[in-house]
């Protein structure tokens, strides 16, 4: 198996999260799905386990991990999900957001979530951090039209450890390299007007399970996934969804249901 081409990683976005894997993997659809984002019941888990659960294309990646979590027994009879391991807990940070499509509609709603090791509430902060998605869906009632419906059969986590550096997409040193292996380096490239492969319309997603090894991924831009509510706000991070939120974006009033 030949490696991908430099460039080529998983790294949804989270409209696509929500919107093509979460969305099919609750409509049964596209069942190769899981051979990139399997169904583990991670909130029972070490974090630092979890990589090894990862799917074929995060194999081999050491800041972000895609899961589907089934929804707990518990949850189903209206009870509060545990996400407790047996070396400390995951703690929800600030305040539900919103996921919205390109053509700015609200389709998700997603929960960002913190491990402490120990017990709560006295635990110790770490890097592992986690997205948790849930699906949106219309559902049409004679009295009331379209009833935005919070999905609940399944979740998508993404599982990341917080890097703390800035420098996205670049990762070069930061020390200049020695003129030595520059001059040997520009030796090797020799141009070609033959199209090699990697270049051209990025990869199915067959073609990505096809391929082994990948190369190093970028997930540095942590401000673009996901806000520290713990900073920007004065919330303690245990605050949970009301059966009715508020769209402050639209200025409006929407109720949510859970199936």
């Amino acid at each position: 198996m030949e490696d991908l081409a430099p460039g080529y990683r998983f790294y949804p976005t989270e409209e696509e999260l929500v919107s093509f894997y979460l969305r099919n993997k609750l409509q049964g659809q596209r069942l190769e799905i899981h051979q990139i984002i399997p169904v583990v019941d991670i909130y029972h888990i070490q974090p630092w386990h979890l990589p090894k659960l990862s799917g074929k294309l995060c194999q081999g990646d050491t800041e972000q991990w895609f899961f589907f979590v089934p929804r707990q027994e518990r949850e189903a009879r209206g009870g509060r999900p545990t996400r407790t391991t047996s070396s400390g807990y995951w703690k929800a940070t600030g305040s539900p957001g919103y996921v919205y499509s390109s053509d700015n509609k609200v389709i998700g709603m997603k929960k960002t979530m913190v491990f402490y090791i120990g017990k709560a509430p006295a635990g110790r902060k770490t890097k592992w951090k986690m997205n948790e998605y849930r699906a949106i869906e219309q559902v049409p009632d004679q009295l009331t039209g379209n009833i935005p419906m919070l999905r609940g059969e399944f979740t998508l986590c993404r599982v990341y450890v917080v890097s703390g550096s800035l420098r996205a997409f670049d990762r070069r040193p930061l020390e200049p390299a020695p003129a030595a292996v520059v001059a040997e380096n520009a030796q090797k490239a020799e141009p070609s007007s033959e199209p090699t492969e990697g270049q051209g319309s990025p990869p199915t997603i067959t073609g990505l399970l096809q391929q082994q090894q990948q190369p190093p991924w970028v997930s540095d831009w942590d401000w673009v996934w996901d806000w520290d509510w713990e900073e920007m706000t004065s919330h303690d991070g245990s605050n949970q969804l009301d059966a009715t939120t508020r769209i402050d974006k639209h200025k409006k009033q929407q109720k949510f249901t859970t199936n």
